[in-house]
């Protein structure tokens, strides 16, 4: 989604915007732009249609000094990409204005402007919100008076950053719907969409609330509330290095993301198990109250969350024998809900932004569940500071929109939450909590293998290159495994994949089927290995090409038209997140054989923040 970064500052800003622009590329755009107030107090600025290093070659050529600057990355809503949509916009050479999020009313105030006498440069949402700025100071506000006027007029969900040359070393920065935070420096402050993006200047934040706005000069902070009262908001200090963004010798982020699983596994267990036992306190002193109380589980995410999400499910009926249902985000917020006594709410996001789960969250206020648990990668984000209990993931920056780490430590947490919950149920008695937490800690080492099997999973995907159509199967708890290796495969191959239960097959998807339509399947040695087995003589029956991911235990083998790739023998119930992992190797080897942009997919996002 959109990426903003601003500052004002004693020092030129140019470099600073600029690399702060590009450690936001992993949000995904398609342009990009920068203005900044020079010594003469105008506003100069630079387009581009494309990446970052656009920008930087055309400011080669018509260079930008400033101590007070917006920059942006758009990722196209209203309007086509160009370079007159691209952020930042102006009004009348007198304001600037970057913007990410939606302007829903954006088509009555363009009605209401125009017979104002203000012309339409763009085909965006955002003019408006520029064009409103301006009409507030030619009334004779100074620039806070103005953008606090002007959000009252605005429906949506939006973050704004405004620079105008009437005041050149101020900066207006606005939260509402979406995220924004401040770095603070010395004698210099900072906005943008991310910590990461700031990295490299400070490791001192501030978070911007929902509502607020920030009156930000060299020297100075103010921060009012959306009923306009000056408040004060925590200062945190980051614990993350701006090297830990960097590829590390790794071709793409997505490459070092995978290869670093083991190390994100380990460290999100780290602290959380003693004595072979889950440490409830490690979660926090709320959480045995809580956990107490719940009777039914409700989960609700997005894309690969929602895949977690489902093997979850399989993990809280099975081992704890509580309901749990399980949503997507922007379903779930419109339909109407019946809530089971004694639900606890849990959510899951990688980055605790995304648009559609924080709206499910604010949902939960007027409906009667126990309690809201966020389980989330970003311990600063909106979902984790507006949600009773936190599951943090220690997964470490996900750069990568296609999302990798973030989904196997998500699933070690939630099954860390499924063992909490086995406690208070007897869902323990055939298989204790210390040989379950022992699995947990294996992990490590099962991903650690899998990853050996690199080389075979590229000479595989060369057989995929030319590959319209793949199908998926998997069976019980490998089902949303299934699902997740077809998306994969989808965001950043944009081959086309689908994911059904094995015994679906005949139900439809088996009329797929014939020689041009490869097959991968998920088979590990569990109860319903035999089931799988004949769905997968189906698939040979009718000419299809099949892959199996098997374990060794199952004595699948290679034969003309089936290709097994062998997997170590793994326990029953962390099969899943090992079992992911050769899944995204795959997908990624498909991608770049075929081009494409590993770790920015075109038309996709790293954070969908607006609906």
């Amino acid at each position: 989604m959109c990426g903003i970064v601003g500052a004002v500052a004693q020092r030129n800003v140019s470099p600073i915007l600029l690399e702060g622009l590009r450690r936001l590329e992993y949000r995904g755009y398609d342009s990009a732009g920068i203005a900044v107030l020079n010594d003469k107090e105008e506003i100069q600025r630079v387009r581009v249609l494309g990446k970052v290093n656009a920008l930087v070659e055309s400011l080669k050529t018509t260079p930008l000094t400033g101590t007070t600057g917006i920059s942006h990355t758009r990722w196209a809503t209203h309007g086509v990409p160009s370079i007159k949509n691209a952020h930042p916009h102006q009004s009348k050479d007198k304001i600037a204005l970057v913007h990410n999020g939606i302007i829903e009313n954006h088509e009555s105030l363009r009605k209401e402007q125009e017979q104002l006498g203000y012309t339409f440069e763009t085909d965006t949402d955002t003019e408006v919100a520029v064009n409103q700025i301006h009409l507030y100071l030619q009334e004779g506000k100074d620039m806070l008076e103005a953008v606090i006027s002007a959000v009252k007029k605005l429906d949506g969900a939006y973050a704004l950053g405004v620079i105008g040359k009437t005041e050149p070393v101020r900066l207006i920065a606005v939260r509402s719907g979406s995220p924004l935070i401040i770095g603070i420096g010395i004698g210099e402050y900072f906005i943008a969409s991310d910590i990461f993006a700031l990295l490299p200047v400070t490791q001192q934040f501030t978070i911007l609330e929902e509502g607020d706005v920030a009156d930000i000069r060299r020297n100075s902070l103010r921060i009012f509330n959306k009923n306009g009262e000056e408040v004060s908001r925590p200062i945190i200090t980051s614990k993350l290095s701006s090297d830990a963004v960097d590829k590390a010798g790794y071709c793409h982020y997505m490459l070092k993301e995978i290869f670093t699983q083991p190390l994100a596994i380990s460290e999100t267990m780290e602290g959380r198990i003693a004595e072979g036992i889950i440490v409830e306190k490690s979660f926090g002193d709320e959480v045995k109250d809580i956990l107490d109380r719940t009777k039914a589980v409700q989960i609700v995410a997005c894309g690969t969350s929602f895949h977690a999400g489902l093997v979850a499910k399989y993990w809280i009926e099975s081992i704890v024998e509580i309901p749990c249902k399980v949503d997507i985000a922007s379903e779930y917020r419109y339909q109407k809900t019946v809530v089971q006594e004694g639900t606890l709410f849990v959510t899951i996001s990688q980055s605790g932004e995304t648009a559609d789960t924080l709206a499910a969250l604010q949902m939960t206020k007027f409906l009667s569940y126990i309690g809201t648990l966020a389980i989330c990668n970003v311990a600063e984000s909106s979902l984790t500071r507006n949600s009773d209990l936190v599951f943090l993931t220690h997964a470490g920056p996900e750069i990568g929109v296609a999302s990798t780490k973030a989904f196997t430590t998500q699933l070690v947490v939630l099954f860390m939450l499924t063992l909490l919950l086995a406690r208070r149920y007897g869902g323990l008695i055939s298989i204790s909590e210390k040989e379950l937490v022992q699995q947990l800690k294996s992990l490590p080492g099962k991903v650690n293998h899998v990853l050996k099997l690199n080389s075979e999973l590229y000479n595989i995907a060369e057989h995929f290159i030319h590959r319209h159509h793949v199908l998926y199967l998997g069976r019980g708890s490998m089902l949303p495994i299934a699902m997740e290796g077809a998306l994969k495969l989808k965001e950043i191959s944009y081959i086309h994949a689908e994911a059904y239960a094995a015994g679906e097959l005949k139900h439809g998807p088996l009329a797929l089927v014939d020689k041009d339509m490869s097959v991968i399947a998920v088979a590990p040695n569990d109860k319903l290995l035999q089931k799988l087995k004949s769905n997968l003589h189906e698939v040979r029956a009718r000419g299809g090409e099949l892959y199996v991911f098997a374990d060794l235990e199952t004595q699948l083998e290679s034969t003309e038209g089936t290709t097994v790739i062998n997997m170590s023998p793994i326990d029953y119930y962390i099969a899943p997140i090992v079992y992911a992992v050769p899944l995204q190797l795959f997908a990624y080897h498909v991608a770049v054989l075929k081009g494409t942009d590993v770790d920015q997919p075109r038309n996709l996002a790293k954070s969908v923040t607006v609906e």
